[in-house]
C-alpha cells in the first residue's frame, strides 16, 4: 500500500500511526468476536476524529491497529479515546466472559505501543533535508 496524502483546510498531510494496545496482565481472552466488537468501536472513534483505520488485527493478549491519523488529534488523547471506548462496549458486551478473568472492571493494560508508520525511512529525509540548499 502506498502512502496516501489528505487535504486539510490549511495543510497536506500524510500521518500513518502503529498502534499496539495489550490487555491487562496479559490475559488471553480477545477473541474473533470481540476483535470484530473492536474494529466497530476503533471505526466509530476514528470517524469522529477525522481518522481512518487501515488494518486491525490481533492475538488473544493484544491488538494491532494501522490508523491513517489526522494531525488535529493529539496522539496520546486519541489513544485514550480508542481505550476508553472499547473497552467499555467490550466490558457491557463480554461482561459475563471478562468477570471470570477480571475482578475489577478494566479491559486494557495502561501503557501502549505507538510508532509513525508508512514514510521514508530516517536515513532518506536526513540526507533529502541535508542535500538541500542553504539560504544565501
Amino acid at each position: 500500500m502506498k502512502p496516501t496524502h489528505r487535504k486539510g483546510a490549511h495543510s497536506v498531510f500524510s500521518i500513518y500511526l502503529h498502534l499496539v494496545f495489550v490487555t491487562k496482565y496479559r490475559r488471553n481472552i480477545i477473541d474473533e468476536a470481540m476483535l470484530q466488537t473492536m474494529a466497530e468501536v476503533f471505526q466509530r472513534v476514528c470517524t469522529a476524529n477525522k481518522c481512518k483505520v487501515i488494518e486491525i488485527n490481533g492475538e488473544p493478549d493484544h491488538v494491532h491497529l494501522l490508523l491513517d491519523v489526522h494531525p488535529n488529534n493529539n496522539i496520546a488523547q486519541f489513544v485514550a479515546s480508542l481505550k476508553g471506548a472499547s473497552s467499555r462496549i467490550l466490558r457491557k458486551e463480554y461482561r459475563d466472559c471478562l468477570e471470570q478473568v477480571y475482578r475489577k472492571p478494566v479491559f486494557w493494560s495502561s501503557s501502549y505501543y505507538v510508532s509513525s508508520a508508512g514514510g521514508a525511512p530516517l536515513e532518506r529525509v536526513k540526507q533529502y533535508i541535508a542535500d538541500q540548499a542553504g539560504v544565501n
